[in-house]
């Protein structure tokens, strides 16, 4: 896997993936940026969470449950200290379907987080502490 980051301006970068997409990071105003996109913390956290999501939908799918929405709201804390690091982070999924089986979704969040989520087994591996949490509705009940 390979990716380039380039320089723009200010604290502006722009990533581009090694399949050929693209990102814009940036910083807040008062470190020298424009505010135009994600900082590059956030994005570790978001690629996170889409790493996890991704698990959760393809376990879902195999066992054939009826989702109609999923997301993954994550709570992230970071050191006071430079450097900055995440001390801990949440991955709180929400699934919506219809006649979802719990035991199914509390399934594939566990297999996401013990076996296949390479993001959070590699930042749990590096000393962040990473729980887990989900949360079943049924469709029409947000």
């Amino acid at each position: 896997m390979k990716a380039t980051v380039k320089w723009t301006d200010g604290a502006m970068f722009v990533g581009e993936s090694g399949s050929g997409h693209a990102v814009v990071m940036d910083g807040s105003e008062d470190l020298g940026g424009r505010n135009m996109g994600a900082r590059p913390m956030e994005m570790l956290l978001m690629g996170m969470g889409g790493c996890a999501t991704y698990d959760v939908m393809s376990m879902l799918k195999k066992s054939r449950q009826d989702v109609v929405h999923c997301r993954v709201e994550l709570d992230a804390q970071r050191a006071d200290a430079v450097p900055a690091v995440f001390t801990s982070i949440n991955l709180h999924f929400v699934v919506i379907g219809v006649k979802l089986k719990e035991s199914q979704v509390k399934r594939a969040v566990s297999l996401s987080a013990e076996k296949y989520c390479s993001a959070s087994i590699m930042l749990a591996a590096g000393g962040v502490d990473v729980s887990h949490s989900y949360e079943v509705l049924e469709f029409g009940g947000e």
